[in-house]
This record gives C-alpha cells, structure tokens and sequence, in this order.
C-alpha cells in the first residue's frame, strides 16, 4: 500500500500518518522529519533548508524529489508507505508519478485532511515543537504558501481519482476512523 497524506499546516498529517502506518505496517516517511534531521545535524541540505524554513517558503522540488527518490529505492519501502510532506507542488506530483511508473508501482490513495485556518493556526501555536516558523505571522505566511502553491495538488489527484477528503477536525481517533473508512478497499 502507497498512501500520501496531505494538508495544511497543522492538519494532523504526521500524527495520523504513524497511526496508519503502525496500523497496516507500513513504513511513515515524512520529508518534514527528514529535513530537521538535516538542520539538527547541520548538514548542507540542513542549512539550505533551514534559511528556506526561517522565511516560512517551500523547499525547492528537485531537492525534495531527489531526497524522496533516494528514500524509497530502500527495499524497507517494498512493502508499502504513507508519505506525509510530499508532494507539495504539482511539478513534485509530476516527478513522482513518474519515478513509481518507472518502478511498475503506483500511488492507492491520496488522503488529504482540511479544517478551518482557525483551527490550524491554533493547534500550530500550541504544539509545543518549538519551530522557528511556528509564530502567528510565519503561520499564516506558510497557509498562504500552501493555499497557492500545494493546494493545486489536489486537483491533480483528484483528476487521477486518488484523491480522498477527510474532515482533519475532531478527536485524533475520529480523524482515524475516517481515513480508514477512506481508503480502497483492497
């Protein structure tokens, strides 16, 4: 199973992400964990990132697309995954699909979570990861960011019939259950 996950800033993306992995023992690969490794252990990558962060922008997609690619030859990834992060622009869709039709693999399911901006930015505030981007004014800098660059990735999965809503409002398990009911069944 290849899932992506998808939303705005504070949706719930790498929450839910690990409970679907841990529930069908899949591997959870989120690009936003892989890029604060790097910042954390001060690679080049991790600096580069760090300056695109701080200024509340996306990463560029070639970086992020090369970075995924690298990521999923791993034979750890046969069995499946849920990426949460990736990807966030219509380009990165592009170069993905491509990359899995070279592997005769595909995506199953796009799932891509939504609430209100008022919600988001509450729960941005009060996560408690201490990012440097997670102020009032840097959130809504990045839910701008998003609206107008990675939102037209759902128009491109939705043209594929991946595309799966999911109301991100609720308790953790609500949001679950919903995925799980979202999802093909195989």
């Amino acid at each position: 199973m290849r899932l992506i996950i998808f939303g705005p800033p504070g949706a719930g993306k790498g929450t839910q992400a690990k409970m679907v992995a841990e529930h069908f023992g899949i591997i959870h690969l989120s690009t936003g964990k892989m890029f604060r490794e790097a910042i954390n252990q001060g690679t080049e990558l991790g600096n580069l990132v760090q300056s695109i962060i701080d200024e509340g922008q996306l990463v560029p997609d070639q970086t992020v697309v090369d970075m995924v690619e690298e990521t999923i030859a791993s034979e750890d990834y046969g069995k499946g995954y849920i990426i949460d992060g990736f990807p966030r622009t219509v380009e990165q869709a592009v170069a993905f699909d491509n990359m899995l039709e070279r592997r005769n693999e595909s995506v199953d399911a796009f799932i891509s979570l939504h609430a209100p901006d008022d919600v988001l930015i509450q729960r941005l505030l009060t996560r408690g990861e201490g990012r440097s981007d997670d102020t009032e004014e840097k959130i809504k800098t990045r839910l701008e960011v998003y609206k107008k660059e990675t939102a037209p990735v759902m128009e491109y999965y939705q043209q594929a019939g991946m595309f799966r809503s999911v109301d991100g409002t609720g308790t953790v398990e609500e949001i679950f259950q919903r995925i799980l009911s979202a999802l093909p069944k195989k």
